[in-house]
């Protein structure tokens, strides 16, 4: 080839590659656009720990942490111990729940909170500083039998054989348990969390299918405040405010996609029923794709996994530190109104 040719093409190329490097990092897009599962390929479920694996963890984290605490909140259907994580023990401060895996199929919220949860057991000016400002209280995957997959129903049909599920060892969906309270780890949560101590906010991190959309792309997730007309239009602000600094977060990202959650009204799920009862603000965040589902539509492919681990950090850490500083009452709710509902391709509803 001719020396001058030759230089034509590797400066061709040399730009080129310096142009894409400009740009956006695209491969974040999987968090909206990645693959769906198909039918060659296994579910991957790496990046999840096990029951197991999470408790050695947060045994290990919290024993080697002067800033955390862990306590152990009650059992499950099938005895397994139910945690709460404490950082901040100050009573004159704002208080925080990050709730995750009512639905045990909705598992990569939890690895997001594991890895703030790790963030925060160090001994950095931040942390310190965070500890000053703000309480946070952690629920780990209030369902740990259907995360196991340990349920006394039969799931070997599910897409991936049955590795999780949304319902608890007795079939029952915890997210529709609020009111009546029928099982163990509902009324763990609401005894010994709820009741206990003193809360200003409440994110309830679920996972939904890989369907809905919003401008014909895909979501990373959609989120929404209480919407019972009993609750407070004070706490319903405050919810607002809460999903406003989330949104802003994940957007400033570049590869998150937020949509509006067409939820309803009742009071037996979470973000309406929390909010009415203990009047404290709530806020719904469901992100896209779950490990397993007896819908094929719903389980997502392994190369997301990564970012909605990311997003589930960004939003947690941005919620604490609003909070902390007192910003959060400055968070524009006004977006809320232009905000679109996601829409749903190949007939999939939300569920919350």
């Amino acid at each position: 080839m001719n020396r001058n040719i030759m230089k034509l093409v590797f400066a061709s190329a040399l730009t080129l590659v310096l142009l894409l490097a400009a740009l956006p990092f695209q491969q974040a897009g999987a968090v909206g656009n990645g693959p769906n599962i198909n039918p060659n390929q296994s579910i991957n479920k790496d990046r999840v720990k096990t029951y197991e694996e999470m408790s050695d963890f947060l045994y290990h984290v919290t024993d080697r942490s002067d800033r955390l605490e862990l306590e152990v909140i009650g059992q499950s259907v099938k005895e397994r111990d139910l945690f709460l994580v404490k950082f901040g023990n100050n009573p004159d401060n704002p208080t925080i729940v990050f709730l995750t895996q009512q639905h045990g199929n909705e598992e990569m919220i939890t690895e997001g909170a594991l890895h703030v949860i790790k963030n925060l057991s160090g001994n950095s000016r931040h942390v310190r500083e965070l500890e000053e400002k703000v309480n946070v209280l952690f629920v780990p995957r209030i369902n740990p039998d259907g995360a196991e997959g340990d349920v006394n129903f039969d799931i070997s049909d599910y897409t991936a054989g049955g590795t999780s599920t949304r319902f608890n060892a007795n079939e029952v969906d915890l997210n529709r348990d609020h009111n009546d309270r029928t099982q163990p780890e509902t009324i763990a949560l609401h005894e010994n969390v709820l009741q206990k101590y003193d809360i200003d906010y409440l994110i309830d991190f679920h996972h939904q299918g890989t369907s809905p959309v919003l401008d014909d792309r895909y979501v990373s997730g959609s989120m929404l405040y209480p919407t019972n007309p009993g609750v407070s239009e004070e706490t319903v602000i405050g919810s607002k405010q809460l999903g406003s600094v989330i949104y802003d977060a994940v957007t400033a990202k570049g590869w998150g996609h937020l949509a509006k959650y067409p939820g309803g009204d009742a009071n037996t799920i979470a973000r309406n029923g929390l909010a009415y009862e203990y009047d404290f603000s709530t806020l719904l965040f469901e992100m896209r794709g779950m490990t397993d589902n007896s819908r094929e539509e719903a389980v997502l492919g392994q190369k997301s996994n990564g970012y909605l681990i990311k997003q589930a950090v960004v939003s947690m850490e941005a919620a604490m530190e609003a909070i902390a500083d007192g910003s959060i009452h400055d968070a524009d709710i006004n977006f809320w109104d232009d905000l679109p509902y996601q829409e749903y391709r190949d007939q999939e509803e939300g569920q919350e």
